[in-house]
């Protein structure tokens, strides 16, 4: 009876013994080292995008937003960024920041049709000029939008606005004027502005992911689609595209997004990193894309595609096919009209 007692006894020192090491590790998740906890592992961030390295966004996430969030943050966070779709394509990326299957993602408005107030991102002809769209995207306006944007997606912040571009047409057929849009078939995003503009235009639209684009252009499916030259650049449209035309109808964004879940598990001081990291890549992508138009024109040219601009009377004649849209997208949004006064109005 003695015996079965010592060891009922030491079982139950045994079970205690090995109930505080797990609470420990528990305790201790996300450091290694010589046992002291005086090394922590670092959290690793996955980032994807469906950008080449050389398109702004894509560059400052190499150069800005991964050695400031690692150095920031004192090692105790790791960015590993995979370009190019290669975690998916836009609506993918949206949905994995979504559910927490990834950290952070660069995306434009795959949510649009959930939450309208993204259409804003799609607007046509809405700013005086780049330095224009610069200013909204990196002030008040997009911060009482990142507001709304979790309101509406919980499981989500937006952290920051960058540029995607400012949106021309490309096309294997002639470009060179209003006149040519008649007839051609466009890849276009699957967003009722684009799709419209298009349409309004006399050509057609179809759906295309970004990562069957290239090929849709070099078999046919479509003659030519919009995007701006950077992208033009970065996906090697050139390759397959002979005729560029400048229309500059859409000043488009690139939002900076992270998983709730993933976001509220840091520290204050690493959301800080974070958040202050998207904003300073948003910034520095703005600043690269603005100094890069005249270069990336250049480059087009000497690649053999026949640019031309738009003068001001063909914008505006674009700007009156289009007019059906745009009356259109007031009638059914009633923010619309408030926001474009005061995007319009900033200085």
């Amino acid at each position: 009876m003695a015996c079965r007692k010592q060891w009922a006894v030491l079982g139950l020192l045994g079970f205690a013994a090995v109930t505080s090491l797990f609470a420990r590790g528990g305790q201790d998740q996300g450091r290694s080292g010589s046992g002291d906890g005086s090394t922590v592992r670092p959290i690793t961030i996955k980032v994807g995008d469906n950008w080449g390295v050389t398109h702004p966004m894509a560059a400052a996430l190499d150069t800005v937003f991964k050695p400031q969030v690692e150095s920031a943050s004192g090692g105790t966070l790791k960015v590993d960024i995979y370009h190019d779709g290669t975690l998916g394509n836009e609506s993918d990326l949206w949905n994995s920041v979504r559910n927490g299957t990834i950290e952070v993602a660069i995306v434009g408005t795959p949510m649009n049709q959930e939450y309208s107030t993204m259409l804003i991102s799609d607007w046509p002809f809405l700013y005086r000029d780049l330095n224009h769209a610069k200013k909204v995207w990196t002030g008040s306006i997009a911060e009482e939008i990142n507001r709304e944007f979790h309101q509406k997606f919980p499981t989500v912040y937006m952290l920051a606005w960058g540029p995607n571009s400012a949106r021309t047409f490309t096309s294997n057929k002639p470009l060179t004027s209003v006149d040519e849009f008649r007839g051609q078939k466009f890849r276009m995003p699957g967003n009722p502005i684009h799709v419209g503009i298009a349409e309004n235009l006399g050509a057609s639209a179809q759906v295309i992911p970004l990562g069957e684009l290239f090929s849709a252009l070099e078999t046919g499916v479509v003659d030519g689609q919009d995007n701006g030259m950077v992208t033009v650049i970065s996906q090697a449209f050139y390759e397959v595209q002979k005729y560029l035309y400048e229309t500059n109808h859409i000043i488009a964004t690139l939002e900076i997004v992270v998983s709730q879940s993933f976001y509220d598990k840091l520290t204050p001081d690493q959301q800080k990193v974070l958040t202050d990291a998207a904003k300073a890549t948003a910034l520095k992508a703005w600043d690269d894309y603005i100094q890069s138009v005249d270069s990336d024109r250049k480059f087009l040219q000497d690649k053999g595609v026949i640019v031309t601009p738009t003068t001001a009377a063909d914008q505006q004649r674009i700007i009156d096919l289009i007019q059906p849209l745009t009356d259109k997208l007031y009638a059914e949004n009633p923010w619309a009209k408030p926001l474009t006064d005061r995007i319009k109005a900033i200085q």
